[in-house]
């Protein structure tokens, strides 16, 4: 059985390369355009993974990571912060809120991949 990932971010380009490294991994990709959705989305769709943007125009990823751990059937799910946020202190941030990883965009390709390969047991 395929693997899933909920990729909660609002800009489509950044989409489009998840998409693209997504299929070409044999994983099937799900995307949140804003937190509130990320957080319906997670519960429904229970995946393996969570890519999560910090800057959503809604509910923060910061706010969405904490609820997400804070729910008894999506606690377990790692969730990794996929952010421009950058400066010194964010990834300090990220994983204080429960986030398992940190990548900062623009990301390199095979950055992602090795990390989903790392959490998807691949």
């Amino acid at each position: 059985m395929a693997k899933t990932i909920l990729y909660v971010e609002d800009n489509e380009s950044n989409i489009v390369v998840v998409e693209r490294v997504a299929a070409s991994m044999g994983i099937k990709l799900v995307v949140a355009r804003n937190g509130q959705d990320g957080l319906t989305m997670a519960h429904s769709e229970m995946p393996n993974l969570i890519l999560m943007d910090i800057g959503l125009p809604d509910i923060d990823g910061i706010e969405a990571t904490k609820l997400l751990r804070e729910a008894s059937d999506t606690h377990f799910i790692p969730i990794i912060a996929v952010t421009a946020h950058a400066m010194n202190g964010d990834r300090e941030q990220c994983l204080a809120a429960g986030c398992d990883e940190y990548l900062s965009k623009p990301f390199q390709v095979g950055a992602l991949k090795k990390i989903l390969d790392q959490f998807l047991d691949k």
